[in-house]
């Protein structure tokens, strides 16, 4: 994929130095980085124009070893059985990104985060079959509160769960954006996001040195 990067350590798009506006505590992250991509691994059986949008995840595979600071660290994969197994509904995850922060707005040149509920499958199954889309096991229903969503720029960025535990504390990638309804924020239509755990054995399938 040449000229194609992944930019790590990134914060805020208008500047090249991410520093705080506390003029008596001034602190500045480390500069951004670019890695170039070596390979992209799409999931063989994505249909990119099929509307029920299954096995939307793809893996970069990227052309050098990232170096991780205060500010580029890596989420956790959920490979345990306590998390492979846990479907989430019920509990909040929070999702990031530099998408729209409303629907004919163009993209944040802030990195944003939003906390949303996990839903249940069905909780998606009845309004997003005015729409002949139906929901997989392999998918997330997530959101739907008034004014709290991903949006147009979000797709293909995290949703992440905060998991607590004697001598844990770590975030863990549950779901990747994939779409949502065509007002962003609409209240009463959750957002859908692949389901990660479903795709651990493809995941660690395609990973190497």
């Amino acid at each position: 994929m040449r000229g194609v990067s992944v930019r790590l350590g990134e914060y805020n798009l208008e500047l090249d130095l991410d520093c705080t506006s506390t003029p008596e505590y001034p602190m500045c992250a480390d500069k951004h980085i670019d890695i170039p991509i070596a390979e992209m691994v799409v999931h063989e059986h994505y249909r990119p124009f099929d509307d029920n949008q299954y096995n939307d995840i793809a893996l970069l595979r990227l052309a050098r070893d990232i170096p991780y600071t205060d500010f580029i660290k890596p989420v956790c994969l959920p490979i345990y059985p306590n998390l492979i197994n846990e479907y989430f509904v019920g509990t909040n995850a929070t999702t990031a990104g530099w998408g729209r922060t409303e629907t004919q707005r163009s993209g944040s040149s802030i990195k944003m985060k939003v906390t949303l509920p996990v839903r249940s499958n069905l909780d998606c199954k009845d309004v997003y079959a005015s729409r002949r889309v139906s929901l997989s096991t392999q998918q997330l229903c997530v959101g739907g509160e008034s004014g709290k969503d991903s949006c147009k720029g979000d797709s293909g960025g995290p949703l992440m769960h905060l998991y607590t535990a004697p001598g844990e504390i770590n975030w863990y990638i549950i779901g990747i954006v994939s779409f949502g309804p065509q007002i962003c924020g609409l209240n009463g239509w959750p957002s859908v996001y692949t389901r990660v755990t479903e795709y651990v054995p493809w995941i660690l399938k395609h990973l190497r040195p």
